[in-house]
């Protein structure tokens, strides 16, 4: 309702996303509440060529949305400039706080004139977000929809003693077997090299039926994975917390936590994939 057209090419609204899923899901929505209207928008991410997106932020963009990393690089080159900017919105900050981008959010902000609205969703208020609120934000105003850490009643938790690794990963393939209701599954697991492990176990008795996601595997990838999912034509991922935050994925049946999360509150965030 507040949008007005004014002639400039850089970004009125910027939005800054802790992933590169994230992004391209934003791109998405702001693309399909802007179909009729004369807004250009924009993702950016690292993982692919700074170039192509430097020639498109030349082309004028609207509504910028982008990873801490990759927009400030292109602010710092100059390709992007914050004059016309009038709302920052930052999603998922806790995260972008956890995930180490504080100095590329601080830079940002730095570089951004005074008189703006800042807009900042947080799942957690830890310490670290109520500082940054301190430092950089006039008089902000916070609401809160509920607790922190507050699990959904909808979802159903059950929790597997194993003894060892070996045996918890005989147990979910057993599960995956037995468990016809298990259709659409998404693995945690706590970093890239027991995602890698825990894939090549289940390749053996479920040969193309689960897809991998972490921050190794190219952009292509990733984004070609996830889509195979929401069709349909892959059981499940296999991933780290990057899918953790806040991505839209429809009609998942089961989350397994084949470890726990090292930060309580992810594994809120984790199992608020389904329900």
């Amino acid at each position: 309702k507040q949008w007005k057209f004014i002639a400039t090419d850089s970004p009125r609204i910027v939005i800054i996303v802790p992933t590169r899923e994230l992004v391209v899901q934003t791109v998405d929505v702001v693309e399909s509440v802007t179909k009729y209207m004369s807004v250009r928008t924009l993702g950016v991410y690292g993982g692919v060529n700074i170039n192509t997106q430097k020639t498109a932020v030349r082309e004028g963009v609207d509504i910028l949305v982008g990873t801490p990393g990759r927009t400030m690089d292109l602010a710092l080159d100059n390709v992007i400039r914050f004059d016309s900017t009038q709302k920052l919105v930052i999603d998922e900050f806790d995260e972008i706080l956890n995930l180490g981008f504080r100095f590329q959010v601080t830079s940002i902000l730095a570089m951004m004139k005074n008189k703006r609205q800042n807009i900042l969703f947080s799942a957690t208020m830890t310490d670290d977000v109520d500082e940054m609120l301190e430092d950089y934000f006039e008089l902000p105003e916070e609401i809160t929809l509920a607790p922190s850490g507050t699990p959904l009643e909808k979802i159903a938790q059950l929790a597997y003693r194993t003894p060892n690794f070996l045996t918890k990963i005989n147990l979910l393939k057993g599960l995956l077997q037995k468990d016809e209701s298990m259709s659409r599954v998404l693995l945690f697991v706590n970093n890239k090299k027991t995602a890698d492990l825990v894939a090549n176990s289940i390749e053996e008795d479920f040969p193309e039926q689960f897809g991998i996601i972490h921050s190794n595997k190219s952009q292509n990838y990733r984004l070609n994975t996830m889509a195979s999912f929401q069709r349909g034509e892959i059981k499940g991922i296999i991933t780290t917390d990057v899918m953790a935050r806040g991505l839209d994925i429809s009609d998942v049946t089961h989350v397994i936590n084949v470890e726990f999360p090292e930060i309580e509150e992810q594994y809120i965030h984790r199992i608020g994939r389904t329900g």
